[in-house]
């Protein structure tokens, strides 16, 4: 049995963050009902190229494990369903502009009222309070407004953003986080709760040290490519043949890494032998580390790092991430069966749990392809009901 075999979900988000924790809650088991509007469904759907058969990769990674039921929320029939859907529910998601669940008579004050137990959330670009409220939110918007393009890039030139749409993936994070701890409360108490989940709070959230610098100096934090503003050397650097990553996080693997480098004079000189020391005079360690990493290849330095126990890394470009042995070992790369796309392959499930183990057990539903079974199986509606309602628009 799995973690939350016992748990539905009613799924009314589109794009990234909301079917992201969506699809956690359902790779732990949960069965969930994702909602979307009949003709066009989630905007994801049609973000291709690439496209595996009639699917958008895009929308192929985040819709696992759930069944498709598509219902026009422009009805009153089919808001009338939504209220019915929600009595068998124990999950609401949804990532509507703020105010529009309200305007349909599906906010979390109206539905508690007829399910109390009702956990909602809400994810939204800027929360459901405060001035910026209405503005619409997406992640390359929030990466610049809550400071990580401030961050990220090289020291000279331009910000950049992240290169995954990470904003919307944390957000789906804490979703997650935040919907566990309210079914805990909910275990103890019978009683439900609203969930405000915002991009923006989310990625102000995930600076942790960035900001703590800047809470304890007063100072605007730098970009420092990829280097580390507290830890030294944390960064990359060039060998013969490519680059590496090196994360000296000790002053004892500090120690090792001027031995293997053959360097012990960089070890006994004062200045380097503590990383409060090393911050402070990285603008003249690290070029001489620079000028001996030149001198051999990458997978050189890679084994003789290692040997030593000196955290360092390959930079590996995508597909060398997915030929790697240890994500194999991890099942991070799984493949399924799809009626229409035939064999589909998706990111594996990150947690690993020993009893009620995380899976994949169904690929992204097609639009609709769940609608007459969930509302049969539901809602108790026979053939002759669901046809009018096809008739009717409603679904």
């Amino acid at each position: 049995m799995k973690a939350l075999a016992d748990i539905r979900v009613l799924d009314l988000s589109r794009i990234l963050a909301g079917p992201y924790a969506t699809m956690m809650l359902a790779d732990l088991g949960a069965e969930v009902i994702k909602v979307e509007q009949p003709g066009v469904g989630d905007g994801t759907r049609a973000w291709g190229p690439p496209w595996v058969g009639p699917f958008s990769a895009y929308y192929l990674s985040v819709n696992r494990n759930k069944r498709s039921v598509t219902i026009n929320l422009k009805s009153e029939r089919g808001r009338e369903l939504i209220k019915a859907l929600v009595l068998r529910s124990d999950i609401l998601v949804e990532n509507f502009k703020v105010g529009t669940m309200k305007r349909l008579g599906l906010d979390y004050d109206t539905l508690a009222a007829i399910h109390p137990g009702l956990i909602y959330c809400s994810i939204s670009g800027y929360g459901q309070t405060g001035p910026y409220k209405d503005r619409p939110g997406y992640d390359f918007m929030i990466q610049a407004h809550g400071g990580v393009m401030s961050i990220t890039g090289p020291v000279e030139g331009p910000p950049y953003k992240v290169g995954v749409a990470v904003v919307d993936v944390t957000a789906g994070l804490y979703a997650v986080s935040a919907i566990l701890a309210a079914l805990h409360h909910r275990e103890r108490t019978g009683q439900g709760q609203y969930i405000d989940i915002a991009l923006l709070d989310a990625q102000v959230g995930w600076l942790v040290n960035v900001a703590q610098n800047y809470f304890a100096t007063g100072e605007k934090p730098k970009r420092y490519g990829n280097a580390h503003p507290n830890i030294v050397p944390y960064e990359t650097f060039e060998t013969a043949d490519g680059y590496l990553a090196l994360a000296v996080g000790a002053d004892a693997q500090y120690q090792r890494l001027c031995q293997v480098i053959g360097r012990p004079d960089l070890w006994k000189d004062e200045r380097f032998q503590t990383n409060a020391g090393r911050v402070t005079h990285r603008d003249v360690l690290i070029p001489q580390l620079q000028e001996v990493f030149r001198t051999r290849p990458t997978q050189a330095w890679l084994d003789a790092l290692w040997a030593a126990k000196i955290p360092a890394s390959p930079i590996n470009d995508i597909p060398a991430v997915f030929a790697d042995p240890q994500v194999q070992h991890r099942d991070m790369a799984q493949t399924i069966q799809h009626p229409q796309a035939g064999e589909l392959t998706l990111l594996g499930p990150v947690p690993k749990l020993s009893r009620t183990p995380a899976a994949i057990r169904t690929p992204p539903p097609m639009l609709g392809e769940h609608t007459d079974a969930v509302l049969q199986e539901l809602l108790g509606l026979d053939e002759d009901a669901i046809a009018r309602l096809r008739d009717e628009g409603v679904i």
